[in-house]
């Protein structure tokens, strides 16, 4: 496992942050030993942390765990590697960004280009076992990952973007008189007819950023 790029140490500079990724590094060296599959590969554990460093963070949006069948997960909430069919949730995304924007969508599914803009897309839970949903729910992610979101709350007028009822309890986590918190149902296709289709958020956040002074994200890469 990569460390934990020094712009975000230095950034959360928290006693029990090291003992935190120590003991999930062994659980996770322990399983691979034992011959399971880890997804993202180990190298892109930290992918969306090194794309925007924490000074540039405008837009969160949190995930709970990364894909977790083969070529998918790159290390990126929601985000697929190149040249992969986008999984239902990420077409329902794509779906709502192409109705809010009213333009076509350059974007083949992999975020990255999106988070050099400034767009945190983290997962909650940031690895899993192959096929196995939640599989790491309890080895130590979300202590990091919290302390991630409760940290980039305190610099204000952030959005965070919940989607479903997992992101939307992390809302305990924000200031939300000094940030802009934009929720749903999640974009799956069991729940995105609920309140996901037709929330806006991305032009949302877009009128949010202009409001304090900070340009838009080119969602459509256009």
């Amino acid at each position: 496992m990569n460390r934990l790029p020094e712009e975000w140490q230095n950034f959360l500079n928290h006693d029990l942050l090291e003992e935190c990724l120590l003991s999930i590094q062994g659980k996770l060296e322990k399983e691979i030993k034992e011959g399971k599959t880890i997804f993202p590969s180990t190298e892109n554990i930290f992918k969306s942390l090194e794309l925007v460093i924490p000074e540039r963070v405008k837009v969160v949006i949190i995930g709970q765990d990364p894909y977790h069948n083969f070529n998918q997960a790159n290390g990126l909430a929601f985000s697929v590697s190149r040249n992969q069919p986008l999984p239902p949730s990420l077409k329902n995304i794509f779906i709502e960004m192409r109705n809010d924007l009213k333009k076509n969508i350059n974007c083949d599914g992999n975020f990255e280009e999106i988070a050099k803009q400034g767009v945190l897309f983290l997962n909650s839970i940031l690895t899993v076992e192959a096929h196995k949903p939640g599989s790491h729910k309890d080895i130590g992610w979300q202590k990091v990952t919290d302390l991630i979101i409760a940290s980039l709350s305190n610099q204000k007028n952030i959005v965070f973007i919940l989607w479903g009822n997992f992101a939307k309890n992390k809302e305990n986590l924000i200031d939300q008189k000094n940030n802009l918190v934009i929720t749903s149902s999640h974009p799956s296709p069991f729940s995105a007819n609920i309140s996901f289709f037709g929330s806006k958020p991305f032009s949302k956040c877009n009128s949010y950023l202009n409001s304090v002074g900070k340009d838009s994200i080119n969602w459509s890469l256009d």
